[in-house]
């Protein structure tokens, strides 16, 4: 194989005591204090003949082992294992104390300093690329967020709309965006219906918030700046595209499809700030992959700008719960795509998305 250099534009290192304790619900607290549960009902589930839930549930327990870890450090090393060694990870934290299932342990300006630390340590500093995040709710003066990226030299930052806010919420539009614009520094936001969710919000709402057009505000006020919508959409609107038979009347992925959004925004030109990444998405690989490789190897106008606003990112650590590893997805996809859309998407997407090249 050729030599190309990953990034890795969409990953976590938070854990357990980064997730306020009652998420996603309070009875779940035995199984986060006693993972030996999981494997006990694993166990229970193939004496029973069950062995698909079985999988399932060790699937959660490997999961639940990496939100256990000591430290982003810990989580970084079992990640690094599946990767050449000069692979970098864009790190993305998580701001888990405004959505309704009060404060974790460890505040966002703790885990912050972690990271700053981590991207500092000369061993393995180098593969780590940090971005800060923010809640609007929880920082209405964008504070933080200046401290990670002025003190701390964050590269960029992270949002999650899904929590409960609105992409061009008036602290973003205000205090963040023109600055970041400014500085030439990437935004990365979740644009899947899937994923964690305020407390007292409705999907509709959430939806909302998370759409590819919700961002259509920001890019307007601000061309320049480069913002990623993340996983491509999300698992639920590719399997919708994917299988149209399946048409649900209330399933409002067959009808606002925010795959097929983003290719056309993407395509159409109108949004030259406009990125997105394929991460967890693509971990349903046998279904999704020969579609990604279409959509990439388009020789028009709009298919020639698809392929130039495509990251690879996979969203470890959250694909643990997934059967493929992240090292056999990352070879199948260098295989169905082929060594020169694989560095494109790998090496030189992410280094212009970055501000590198």
């Amino acid at each position: 194989m050729s030599d190309i250099r990953i990034t890795n534009c969409h990953t976590h290192l938070f854990h357990a005591r980064h997730v306020p304790e009652d998420y996603p619900y309070p009875a779940l607290k035995p199984f986060k204090k006693m993972p030996w549960l999981i494997k006990a009902l694993a166990f229970g589930a193939r004496l029973i003949g069950q062995h698909s839930a079985a999988e399932k549930l060790d699937r959660l327990y490997r999961f639940q082992q990496e939100t256990d870890a000591d430290s982003q450090r810990d989580i970084l090393d079992n990640m690094r294992r599946h990767y050449p060694s000069d692979t970098r990870f864009v790190v993305l934290p998580m701001e888990m104390s405004a959505f309704g299932f009060g404060a974790p342990e460890v505040p966002l300006s703790a885990q912050h300093n972690e990271l700053a630390k981590l991207a500092g340590d000369p061993d393995v500093g180098r593969s780590v690329i940090p971005f800060a995040t923010i809640d609007p709710r929880a920082d209405p003066q964008a504070t933080e967020l200046w401290r990670a990226i002025d003190g701390l030299k964050f590269r960029g930052l992270k949002l999650y709309p899904r929590l409960g806010f609105a992409p061009d919420d008036p602290v973003l539009m205000q205090h963040v965006y023109p600055r970041l614009e400014e500085l030439n520094l990437p935004v990365m936001s979740h644009c899947s219906r899937g994923g964690v969710q305020g407390r007292y919000l409705s999907d509709y709402w959430a939806d909302r918030y998370t759409e590819p057009e919700a961002f259509v505000p920001v890019m307007r006020a601000h061309p320049k700046l480069r913002i990623c919508l993340a996983h491509f959409g999300g698992q639920r609107d590719w399997d919708a595209y994917v299988n149209p038979d399946r048409k649900n009347p209330l399933d409002d992925a067959f009808y606002r499809n925010w795959q097929v959004a983003i290719r056309r925004m993407i395509g159409s030109g109108n949004y030259p700030g406009l990125w997105t990444d394929i991460s967890y998405t693509l971990f349903q690989f046998e279904d999704y992959a020969p579609f990604l490789r279409i959509f990439l190897t388009g020789e028009d106008e709009e298919g020639e700008r698809l392929r130039s606003r495509v990251l690879f990112g996979s969203d470890y650590y959250m694909t643990r719960q997934e059967a493929l590893s992240e090292k056999a997805v990352c070879f199948r996809l260098r295989n169905i795509l082929g060594e020169e859309i694989f560095r494109q998407i790998a090496e030189e997407n992410p280094a212009k998305w970055l501000g590198e090249a």
